[in-house]
Parts: structure tokens; C-alpha cells; sequence
């Protein structure tokens, strides 16, 4: 048997003037209230922040959506993130990336890519979550392919990714079957 979720909602009308108000700028940028803005509107000022990231890295970054999406199921993967994890390998797929890229990933091997630039990024990302610097190969190759923004990008989606699946272990949110056809 699943142990409970820890989300604690606030109804609306139970929202502080400061909770309101990032509940408002929330629905706009990303057109509803994400699960895990569920946890961090108890700190508004984080939420508020948090918010402005994400809709940034998701949405208006210099990454396309199939490279933020595998960031997601990287750094998903190396905090165990479930929930998170099972949402984007699904969106992932419908992207056209394979399934072999996310069996490889769950199995601690280095998938084989069919773009240079997702290969960049899995080994930019496997750098960045291992101790040390890492290989001035790898990072080089990362500049040439995506930039000095591109890189700023990656770790910025390692950081705030790794709050979501952290979050979403930590409040226990259940992962959602997919959806029947």
C-alpha cells in the first residue's frame, strides 16, 4: 500500500495576499497550478522565484523542448524522482527520442544518441552530478554545440529539476498511471 501524499494544498480563499499573487503569475506562465508549486507556495518568495525559473527553462531558454525534457529525465533519474521521472520519459517518447535512450539511463549506461547535442548534454549533465570539474573534453564539446547559455541553461535546469524530484519524493506525490487511449 502507497504511503499518503504530504502535499498539504491551501485553497484559494485561504491564500495569503503574497500566496495569491504567485498563484495568479503561476496560472499565467504555465497555464496551471504544477504540483510542485503545491509544496513551495507555503514560501512564497521561493515559489515566486522559482516560478520565474522555471517558466524561463521551460519556455523562453535557447534549449529545444526535446533537450530541456531529457535534462528532466536525467537529473529525474538520478534522484530516484519517480513521478517525475514517469512524466517526462512519457513526453520524452512522444518527442521521438527512443526508449532505448531512457533504458540505458535507468540502467547507469551511456545511451547512444541520434543528435550530437543531446549527447553533449547527457555528458555535460553526468559531469556536473559527479564530483570534481570533469573532463575539459566533454565541456568543450558542450560549448561548441550549445553555447556558454546553453551550459548556463543545463545546470540551471540540473538545479531546478533536482527541487522537483526531491520535492515530489519528499511529499510522497503518486505517479499517475498513463492515460488509456
Amino acid at each position: 500500500m502507497a504511503e499518503p501524499s504530504r502535499i498539504k494544498e491551501i485553497p484559494e480563499n485561504e491564500m495569503t495576499a503574497e500566496q495569491k499573487k504567485v498563484f495568479t503569475d503561476l496560472v499565467a506562465g504555465r497555464g496551471k497550478m504544477l504540483t510542485p508549486y503545491k509544496i513551495w507556495i507555503h514560501s512564497p518568495k521561493l515559489a515566486a522565484a522559482l516560478e520565474t525559473i522555471g517558466t524561463f527553462l521551460n519556455k523562453k531558454g535557447s534549449l529545444n523542448e526535446r533537450e530541456v525534457e531529457l535534462i528532466i529525465c536525467i537529473i529525474a533519474n538520478h534522484w530516484k524522482g519517480e513521478y517525475v521521472w514517469t512524466a517526462h520519459v512519457r513526453r520524452c517518447l512522444e518527442l521521438g527520442i527512443p526508449q532505448s535512450v531512457f533504458d540505458a539511463i535507468s540502467a547507469g549506461a551511456t545511451p547512444v544518441f541520434e543528435r550530437e547535442r543531446e549527447r553533449a548534454i547527457f555528458d555535460l549533465a553526468a559531469i556536473s552530478m559527479a564530483p570534481g570539474g570533469g573532463s575539459d573534453e566533454v565541456y568543450g564539446r558542450a560549448e561548441t554545440l550549445l553555447g556558454r547559455n546553453g551550459i548556463a541553461e543545463v545546470v540551471g535546469l540540473l538545479g531546478y529539476y533536482s527541487s522537483v524530484s526531491m520535492g515530489m519524493k519528499l511529499h510522497r506525490v503518486p505517479v499517475r498511471a498513463p492515460a488509456s487511449a
